[in-house]
């Protein structure tokens, strides 16, 4: 069946499934168009719009959409994080989604070494409750920050410590269960009489199952029938893993933990190539490593440029590496360990690393790759379909050159790497499958991977590897099985489920691997000439950008390192993870569930994006939702009446350099606003939450305290006479000049004091920021032109630009090239554009010729990144600048919530407090009251006085000197709501 008319059988299907659930069922029940192109996909190459999902809150809720879809003949799909690469996760009928409420770990045995979950727990979270107790689950996929446990059951995930701990099938004990029948029982080892007439299909098949499966560690397509096996226990648990969903909906899971290993050192070897690091892998395995994984020279080069240099240790010569994690009793034991692996190596580019920043480093590459991996080194775009394909270990190397000549006949190529330990291989493959391709292009895919199907069980392989078969390997499982064996799924599947309503399409009867494929029906969305932004990194057309969400998730995962995404993790829905947002905007290309710029569910998606583009550098794909959030509202209301809150809060700048340009009419302004009625009564009829404060604007604007300040001569600075000083230009931001002069006033003193004549612009210079962040992108345009005016004369003198607001300075160096691609001065500006740090670390003549930083050494210092500056510029000039000062730096790692005008907009205070709460007023309550709250963003600054009472510091302030530093402590400064 076609996508489209897959989609119309499930578009407008009956209601009366979906009134049955809402009877049934105290969890969330939801057909909405919006809704159903946000579960329309997971993390593979199809798209199947379910008729309705629903978000159960308890075991009974899942029992009674299970009666109800049995009734009603409809089709079931479990789904957890909806990380699936193999399309097992997407389905016609119910979609249940058991991450957001059945996601508790209900009991940790340390004695018994096991642990009972919900199906809906995220791996992640079962390793922190287990850590106490020096345990973990062996089993670790580089998506278990977000992947759940159900989700790994269902397709028998590994990762790379499978070499060591094995499979999630070797590490499930028992499982709480119902079949498509309704049955619910406890899966276990040694009875097989819950399902009548398992035992005896086994018994009648003993000889195919016993040659056909189990023959190697990864073989994990199809069913694992050896499981089934008298000598090897009838353990119906573990035969149930790896079975897509497709006989049974776990409700409970009962798995085995083992201990965490002390000290790991992480071995590095390289090698010419990959292949010939394959061909050294028998050789490790003799010494029970821990893991054994695979890069590629592409794929840390795919590394290098989207996170730079400074992500990439130092690695050992070779265009081929394997990272080996080697264990012992304790470090020695572990280094002496990781020596006699390295002695076996057959190569002398090894490199030992112990545990700490630079094997977590090289951990994090290989973490990445799937995300990082969907896109060739000359910017193709990778797909998923052959991606988890394995062999024995020993075969591996003959048959990756294999797969290479294979790859090279059909003019495709990919970025591999993977679980070399286990035989297993991981690629992501630039099919063509855009429209423009055509049906020439889905038939190379088909032809492919047919043919990699037969290289693959010509090496006795398995199609996949871990990530189950699903829509992408299903119908091709008669390549690598008997019929006889094909016919033992078809039976066992009558036994679970007779009626077919488990998972349809996988397995058994499988689609066609080039049915339901999303992206050759995508329509282009092309630019609007002179207006909005290019997308020149996905040619001129904002349907390819939308669509380098591959649905990996990591927007769904609360990691330490990551900004990504704050209004997901405050509401942990995924309308609200950037991976949702691309979905219905994906469904706007496809433009047959979703239609136009301008449709609610649109608009509802992108409501709650904060606009923070952590996205753009924290998602291994380089989304950039923040930029598609400004087109389609730019495109939405090009032309027509807006939002009171775009002429409101879009137009700030020029309100307030209108009211500073006389003191006593800013005098008036703040005193009327400050009478809290009156600013709550501003607030609102300008679109904004009451509950916020209204902004007080400078009384001296930062280019009128310029224009009275005396320069100081080079002598009252101390400079020799006759000696060139450095110029620099302090670029002052409607911000930094209107709202809160103070870090530009400092930033003056800092640097005249550093050394530099300070310059400043003879005219007002505005980045545009607000503009574009309301979807104002003509009058940003106007703006940034202005500004090249102004700033271009500068940069071609040779003067390098320091900006002081960090967002504005990153609006620079990202949306305005993007914004004027053909213009030379907006990438001259772009790349002469630094913030302070960048500037005093610079080599001279840039930076400063003897300028040291101040000693800090006692002080405590919470500093909160502009979410712009990570995900443009980076942070790590700061905070190198940071340690040289000696302070002690907290960095919080996620947005203040505020982001600019979304958290002053009304229907997002809540929200925008549920931010906050995650990193920023917790860390401010804890902090000793002689801490300095660091943080160079206005609207950072901002959320944390009218929140916390708190107010926070420019890092010119804060290297100024003691004397211009505020501390957490001073008085309360919160104001009545």
């Amino acid at each position: 069946m076609s996508t489209q008319n897959a989609e119309s059988q499930n578009t407008g299907g009956p209601t009366g499934v979906v009134d049955a659930l809402r009877s049934a069922v105290s969890g969330e029940v939801d057909a909405g168009v919006r809704r159903r192109a946000e579960y329309s996909t997971d993390a593979s190459n199809y798209r199947v719009i379910p008729e309705v999902v629903v978000f159960p809150t308890s075991t009974e809720d899942v029992l009674a959409i299970l009666r109800v879809a049995r009734e009603h003949s409809t089709a079931i799909t479990a789904r957890g994080a909806g990380t699936s690469i193999a399309g097992n996760a997407v389905g016609t009928g119910i979609v249940i989604d058991f991450s957001r409420h059945l996601n508790k770990v209900l009991e940790i045995d340390p004695e018994a070494r096991t642990a009972r979950v919900q199906p809906g727990v995220v791996m992640s979270d079962l390793q922190k409750a287990a850590a106490p107790y020096g345990l973990r689950f062996g089993p670790d996929p580089s998506t278990q920050s977000r992947a759940t446990l159900a989700g790994m059951i269902g397709n028998n995930a590994c990762g790379p410590h499978a070499v060591a701990w094995g499979r999630t099938a070797d590490n499930t004990i028992s499982l709480d269960v119902v079949d498509g029948t309704g049955r619910r029982f406890t899966a276990g080892r040694g009875d097989l009489s819950a399902l009548p007439g398992l035992e005896e299909l086994v018994r009648d098949r003993l000889a195919m199952i016993r040659t056909e499966f189990g023959r190697f560690g990864r073989q994990v397509s199809g069913y694992s029938l050896e499981h089934l096996l008298p000598e090897n226990g009838a353990d119906l648990a573990k035969f149930l893993v790896g079975t897509e969903g497709s006989l049974v909906t776990v409700l409970e899971a009962t798995v085995q933990l083992v201990p965490i290993p002390n000290a790991p050192v992480l071995l590095a070897a390289g090698y010419p190539d990959m292949p010939s690091a394959a061909d050294a892998v028998p050789a490790m395995l003799a010494h029970s490593p821990l893991a054994v994984e695979g890069l590629d020279a592409e794929l840390v080069e795919m590394v290098r440029r989207h996170q730079g240099d400074h992500a990439i240790p130092d690695l050992p010569e070779g265009a081929g590496w394997l990272l080996i994690e080697v264990g012992g009793a304790d470090k020695d034991e572990a280094l002496a360990n990781a020596r006699t692996i390295a002695a076996d190596a057959g190569t002398d580019a090894v490199q030992i690393i112990p545990a700490g920043p630079e094997a977590a480093a090289l951990w994090q590459i290989r973490a990445d790759g799937a995300g990082l991996a969907s896109r060739t080194l000359d910017g193709a775009q990778g797909w998923p379909g052959w991606e988890d394909a394995a062999v024995p270990p020993e075969k591996l190397g003959a048959y990756l050159r294999d797969f290479q000549r294979l790859m090279g006949e059909h003019g495709v190529s990919g970025l591999p790497y993977g679980h070399f330990g286990d035989g297993c291989i991981h690629i992501r493959i630039d099919f063509p499958l855009d429209p423009q391709d055509g049906a020439e292009g889905v038939a190379l895919f088909r032809r492919f991977m047919f043919a990699a199907a037969e290289l693959v069980a010509a090496h006795g392989g398995s199609l996949s590897g871990e990530h189950g078969d699903g829509r992408a390997r299903g119908e091709l499982l008669p390549l690598m099985y008997s019929p006889e064996a094909i016919s033992t799924f078809e039976a066992v599947k009558a036994i679970f489920d007779p009626a077919d309503l488990l998972n349809p399409g996988v397995v058994v009867r499988p689609r066609r691997v080039d049915e339901d494929l999303r992206r050759p029906h995508v329509q282009p969305l092309p630019l609007l000439a002179g207006s909005g932004f290019s997308f020149s990194h996905d040619g001129g057309d904002m349907g390819m950008a939308v669509h380098r969400c591959t649905g990996v998730g990591k927007c769904r995962a609360d990691l330490p390192s990551s900004f990504m995404c704050p209004s997901y993790l405050a509401t942990k829905d995924e309308k609200d993870s950037t991976r949702g947002r691309a979905r219905v905007l994906q469904e706007m290309a496809n433009g047959s569930l979703v239609q136009g710029w301008d449709s609610p569910e649109v608009h509802e998606s992108l409501d709650l994006c904060l606009s923070c583009k952590a996205c753009s550098s924290d998602c291994p794909t380089g989304i950039d939702m923040a930029q598609y959030k400004s087109e389609v509202t730019h495109r939405t209301y090009r032309g027509k009446v807006r939002p009171i809150t775009h002429y409101a809060l879009g137009w700030l700048p020029r309100w307030a350099r209108m009211i500073t340009t006389v003191p006593a009419v800013t005098k008036l302004v703040n005193a009327v606003l400050g009478v809290r009625p009156i600013g709550k009564l501003v607030l609102s009829l300008g679109g904004m939450d009451p509950r916020r404060s209204m902004v007080t604007f400078a009384e001296e604007s930062l280019p009128r305290w310029w224009r009275k300040r005396k320069a100081p001569t080079a002598q009252s600075q101390g400079t020799p006479s006759g000696t060139a000083r450095p110029e620099v230009l302090v670029w002052a931001d409607s911000f930094s000049s209107y709202l809160d002069t103070d870090g530009g006033r400092a930033m003056v003193e800092l640097l005249e004091a550093a050394g530099y004549t300070v310059r400043f612009p003879e005219a007002s210079a505005c980045c545009g920021l607000t503009w574009i962040s309301t979807g104002q992108l003509d009058g940003a345009r106007v703006r940034l032109r202005q500004t090249m005016d102004v700033l271009a004369p500068y940069v071609e003198a040779g003067i390098p630009i320091v900006g002081i607001e960090p967002s504005c300075t990153a609006a620079l160096r990202s949306d305005l090239p993007d914004l004027f691609p053909d213009d030379p001065r907006a990438h001259l500006l772009a790349a002469n554009t630094r913030t302070l740090a960048e500037l005093l670390t610079a080599d001279a003549p840039v930076g400063p010729r003897d300028w040291t930083p101040p000693d800090l050494t006692g002080t405590t210092v919470i500093a909160q990144p502009h979410c712009h500056h990570h995900a443009v510029i980076g942070y790590t000039t700061d905070l190198e600048l940071l340690e040289r000062t000696g302070a002690q730096v907290t960095t919080l790692t996620t947005c203040c919530g505020l982001a600019g005008n979304f958290g002053m907009e009304s229907g997002h205070y809540d929200v925008s407090v549920a931010v906050a709460e995650q990193a920023l007023l917790p860390a401010l309550a804890d902090a000793p009251a002689d801490a300095v709250y660091l943080a160079d963003g206005y609207s950072c600054r901002t959320q944390a006085e009218q929140l916390a009472g708190v107010r926070g510091v420019h890092l010119a302030q804060l290297l100024i000197g003691p004397g211009a530093v505020r501390r957490v402590g001073d008085a309360d400064l919160r104001r009545p709501m």
